[in-house]
């Protein structure tokens, strides 16, 4: 089969990696153009760009998808069928109409559960327990076309969002290259999606990832690991904006009754209060410095015990007297 592959974070890389490596012809890789990166700003290519050019396949960076421009060069390559994995944009339906196959969409969920952009967040933050990935044929509903294959992944109790799409990204893309072989020998036909059990995955934003210390100890640890390591969870403080990893659940007797964002320091661990009990900070990255063990941030800043996480005032007593 002569396929496109279109793709764009790390996340893609593997799927690419997996077709590169079948008996499939990859005629050309699209990605996003390049994007200024780090604190120099520097135009870097995306992951998946650069092992384009690292395998020399031609490489194509529209600007738009809806140039005809761009529909000349896809429509002049003659594509069979065309790969998707997180490309970024959302195709018009002259390009979805090109190669002869369709587009194939690797999408890191279990749908119709989850569609969207976010999907491996989404399943993190609502505590599921069982993800997968799925492939299905691009259509110009969101993620709505008849589904190829699945495959399930475990959803364990510390994944963080990063590591849990890491280990669907690697199974995911053999799903796709068997997806393909199965496009191309006849032997596998799309199937509609069901009407029940849909839910949307919208995309993050920051303001979505700043922690509600109000919430119950479980709803703060699933929404800190659902947003690591993108965009980061964080929280005001009298230091600035805190953005904090993971945290651990705290069950023990004789701590003293900590409001919601209340900070007890002691000699080894910061403890924060929630709804339901405290959380111990793991890593903590305050602005300017690196990230840290919440610990070694509190010896060289020594912050007082009773300070109000997410609250302008810096004590629990200014905060409630």
């Amino acid at each position: 089969m002569r396929i496109v592959f279109a793709g764009t974070p790390a996340a893609a890389v593997p799927s690419l990696q997996a077709l590169l490596s079948s008996p499939h012809e990859v005629a050309a890789v699209i990605s996003r153009p390049d994007a200024p990166t780090g604190r120099g700003r520097k135009l870097l290519p995306s992951p998946v760009a650069a092992l384009a050019a690292e395998a020399g396949v031609p490489l194509l960076q529209p600007v738009s998808v809806r140039t005809p421009e761009f529909l000349a060069e896809l429509q002049a390559l003659r594509p069979d069928v065309a790969a998707v994995v997180a490309y970024g944009k959302i195709l018009p339906r002259p390009v979805l109409d090109v190669p002869t196959h369709g587009w194939v969409n690797l999408h890191f969920s279990l749908l119709p559960a989850w569609r969207g952009a976010a999907p491996v967040q989404a399943a993190v933050r609502a505590g599921d327990e069982i993800t997968g990935a799925s492939t299905f044929l691009l259509e110009e509903g969101m993620d709505t076309g008849p589904v190829f294959g699945t495959i399930t992944e475990q959803v364990r109790p510390d994944d963080t969002s990063g590591a849990l799409l890491q280990r669907l990204s690697v199974s995911g893309a053999a799903l796709l290259v068997a997806t393909i072989d199965g496009i191309a020998d006849g032997s596998l036909h799309p199937v509609p999606q069901p009407a029940d059990g849909v839910s949307t995955a919208g995309k993050i934003d920051r303001d979505q990832a700043r922690i509600d210390w109000a919430a119950p100890a479980l709803a703060v640890d699933r929404l800190i690991r659902s947003v690591t390591p993108e965009p980061g969870a964080w929280t005001d403080s009298p230091w600035g904006p805190l953005q904090l990893g993971p945290v651990t659940a705290v069950q023990e007797d004789g701590l003293p009754r900590l409001a919601a964002g209340e900070l007890l320091v002691q000699r080894n661990r910061l403890l924060v209060g929630t709804a339901s009990g405290p959380v111990r900070l793991g890593e903590l990255k305050a602005p300017g410095s690196r990230p840290m063990p919440a610990a070694d941030w509190a010896r060289g800043r020594r912050p007082e015990s009773g300070t109000l996480l997410g609250a302008t005032t810096a004590t629990v007593e200014e905060a409630t007297g």
